[in-house]
């Protein structure tokens, strides 16, 4: 009897194991095609950075991450500077957490004439720390970018107008696939509670 007893318990065990190894396998599988789908839809377009370091957009940028995107261009002098202006006291408020915990994402409009030099002089001009990418690169691509993270007018005139573009921030958390956009010139504490909620 006590034989029969040990080898059912083996063979339940046995099952168990098996169950709980097929069930990790499958939620494995099912992490890796979420993240596949997000990295399609994103895209892991190549950029450079403001260092004039090659990144991967979803890979190195927004994959698992908590991250707060805008579109600029270091010429503009519209709504450019007032919303630059506006992230850098949201940057600020939130402290270290800014490249720890949360990331700030900048793409150039007009990457074409914002080079890697030209982004470093627009942050030095602004007094922007760490935790903030800048980005440049092929316009074709960022424009592809651009119009995946909703930063588009349904007008095609007005959306072809780079001197109308958009003032809104993209904010969202890539690992409970969450996001929203906001104005950039909303109050300090409202986009830092928005941001909040996302993490």
């Amino acid at each position: 009897m006590n034989s029969k007893r040990s080898t059912l318990l083996t063979l339940l065990a046995s099952a168990a194991t098996s169950a709980v190894a097929a069930s990790t396998t499958a939620w494995e599988a099912n992490r890796h095609a979420q993240t596949d789908s997000r990295e399609r839809y994103f895209t892991n377009t190549m950029f450079l950075d403001h260092e004039g370091k090659k990144v991967r957009f979803y890979e190195d940028l927004i994959h698992n991450k908590v991250v707060v995107v805008n579109m600029m261009y270091t010429a503009c002098t519209s709504i450019c500077p007032a919303n630059t202006a506006s992230l850098l006291q949201v940057q600020k408020a939130l402290g270290d957490r800014v490249g720890r915990d949360i990331h700030f994402v900048s793409l150039s409009l007009l990457p074409e004439l914002d080079p890697p030099a030209a982004l470093r002089a627009y942050m030095q001009r602004y007094g922007i720390g760490p935790g903030w990418t800048f980005l440049t690169g092929a316009r074709a691509h960022m424009e592809k970018v651009r119009r995946k993270l909703g930063f588009y007018d349904t007008d095609p005139d007005a959306d072809a107008d780079v001197f109308r573009h958009t003032g809104m921030l993209s904010i969202g958390n890539d690992r409970i696939e969450r996001w929203c956009m906001m104005p950039a010139l909303s109050a300090t504490h409202q986009i830092v509670r928005s941001i909040e909620e996302m993490a």
